[in-house]
């Protein structure tokens, strides 16, 4: 399940984040220093950072930042009358997503971490995919949009029916109706995506990016990645999301048995 790693200057900012982040996913992680992010990152699939005005200052926070430049970082904090400057270089600097002011952004943070979260970014990104795979249908297009936001999960096809309020085999054959890619392929795509999103970071290892996206070994992502694009998943980082769905759709979407 996808996460938002929160360093925050007040349990009330925190208890705030979690209020107006709900419901789940992602589930807000607090961490208690510099330290405790940087496990958070390894241990927790994030979709965005949280961090309070006190965080800026911890000295591990640009290596962190350089090791994961690609995951957003969202500052929230009591920001003073006299932060102008301070205000000025966050709004100005490329490692911010955004800014919110506690105590008057309350209501919105969820909100603004939704919008800025790497999750967001592959929703954007893939804006065009159901065209180009040939998801016209409503229950085609529905079961797409659960899908990208589920963060390349191994999702069953009997959970996703579930969901859809559909059986599984309704779901299975419709789907995969007029030439698009049967259903299991895309899950796999979505996944081989994610795993991209995540290995544009230096700070992420191929065998950290299959454990959080749950593959049962390093072995089965660079299976899967070969499969879906013809690299392992050493070679993903290179290619980004849009560079993975091109390069499914030039090999061809459907299954090869």
């Amino acid at each position: 399940m996808s996460a938002v790693a929160a360093l925050l200057d007040s349990r009330a900012a925190l208890l705030m984040l979690r209020r107006t982040i709900a419901p789940g996913p992602p589930t807000v992680v607090a961490c208690r220093s510099s330290a405790g992010l940087g496990r958070a990152y390894a241990e927790h699939l994030l979709d965005a950072v949280v961090i309070g005005v006190k965080g800026l200052r911890h000295p591990d926070l640009s290596l962190l930042r350089a090791r994961f430049p690609h995951v957003p970082v969202i500052v929230y904090g009591p920001f003073r009358p006299d932060d102008g400057d301070l205000l000025l270089r966050l709004s100005s600097s490329e490692a911010v997503a955004a800014i919110a002011v506690e105590g008057v952004d309350d209501p919105v943070v969820g909100d603004l971490v939704r919008r800025h979260s790497l999750c967001r970014a592959r929703a954007d990104a893939l804006a065009e995919a159901p065209r180009l795979l040939r998801l016209t249908e409503v229950i085609q297009r529905g079961a797409w949009e659960r899908l990208v936001m589920l963060a390349g999960r191994a999702v069953q096809t009997d959970e996703l029916a579930g969901w859809l309020g559909l059986s599984r085999e309704h779901l299975s054959r419709q789907f995969g109706a007029g030439g698009a890619p049967n259903l299991k392929r895309v899950i796999d795509l979505l996944r081989i995506i994610c795993a991209a999103q995540l290995l544009a970071n230096p700070g992420y290892e191929v065998k950290t990016v299959a454990r959080l996206l749950e593959f049962a070994t390093p072995s089965h992502l660079h299976a899967m990645s070969r499969r879906i694009t013809g690299l392992p998943a050493s070679g993903l980082a290179g290619l980004g999301i849009t560079g993975v769905l091109g390069t499914f759709l030039r090999r061809g979407t459907r299954s090869r048995r």
